[in-house]
């Protein structure tokens, strides 16, 4: 995630990291081309190549009217997949901040009642790294040897879902607790609770992660978008004439730049300029539960 000043406009114009420039640029860039040729070639700017092949080019003009209306069905879609988009980039934001209430509720607890706890923060901590190399399909679980004992780390690098198999290690933890007599019935039944909200927040994670938004939807669009773009200098050489290129091209930065957003913040748990940070989540939960067993 980008960290920038709100308020401070001229930072935000002229940047270019993290912008959607670099992804449609090409395709701006091919839209002007289109329309500067068909300008130039409106205006009899080569007159030798009529000459020579004996043919008159002749441009043909696209009625504003259709246009119209196509760009009025087209903006209904890009705002449908941008409150999508946004949608799911909230909801993933959502699901890690509640991990983070819910691993220190987990932790304090168990200090508190079972302590000392450094074991179950290193357990908790273990979690969330999972959890986080799993949305970004990454089975590296190095970070995780630095919190795990040899044994259960190795168990964890051969099972298909690593954050499952160290949630059933914090339950093993809460149970053994509850066997010697540290905790009643009544606290490890809270502490389990909380460790299955972790889960239901991994679940809610994976939902947005492995279901992108439907193909049909972002064919459509997508199709849509390219014939309304590539179809406009037909409409503005008529009208506006040597302009056409750069209205085209700020027509067709505006409405790809929207729509290319919208995809790079679909799946908000990857590794992408605007998505989020994950590491600062996990070092915040890694930092609050060792403080937690603290004295």
């Amino acid at each position: 995630m980008i960290t920038y000043q709100r308020r401070n406009w001229f930072q935000v114009i002229f940047r270019y990291y993290g912008t959607v420039l670099p992804r449609v640029l090409g395709r701006v860039a091919m839209v002007a081309m289109l329309s500067l040729v068909l300008t130039l070639l409106k205006q009899d700017a080569f007159p030798w190549i009529e000459e020579k092949f004996q043919f008159n080019i002749n441009i043909p003009y696209l009625d504003p009217i259709g246009h119209t209306v196509l760009g009025v069905a087209l903006g209904m879609l890009i705002v449908f997949r941008t409150n999508s988009s946004n949608g799911r980039y909230w909801e993933g934001r959502s699901h890690w901040g509640m991990l983070i209430n819910q691993s220190r509720s987990l932790v304090r607890i168990g200090h508190v009642w079972a302590g000392p706890a450094d074991d179950l923060a290193r357990l908790v901590t273990a979690y969330v790294l999972a959890v986080k190399q799993v949305l970004r399909d990454d089975m590296n679980l190095e970070e995780l040897a630095h919190y795990l004992p040899g044994r259960l780390y190795e168990r964890i690098c051969s099972v298909g879902n690593p954050p499952t198999r160290v949630a059933r290690a914090i339950e093993e933890w809460i149970h053994e607790k509850q066997l010697i007599g540290k905790i009643d019935t009544r606290t490890a039944a809270v502490m389990q609770n909380l460790l299955n909200l972790m889960v239901d927040q991994q679940g809610g994670c994976e939902k947005i992660h492995k279901t992108p938004l439907p193909f049909i939807y972002a064919s459509l669009i997508k199709m849509s978008l390219t014939l309304y773009v590539f179809s406009l200098p037909f409409v503005l050489i008529e009208k506006v004439g040597f302009a056409a290129p750069a209205i085209a091209a700020l027509v067709a930065l505006g409405m790809m730049g929207i729509e290319e957003a919208g995809v790079e913040i679909e799946d908000p748990f990857g590794l992408e300029p605007n998505d989020l940070p994950l590491e600062q989540l996990c070092t915040t939960i890694a930092r609050d539960t060792a403080q937690l067993t603290k004295e």
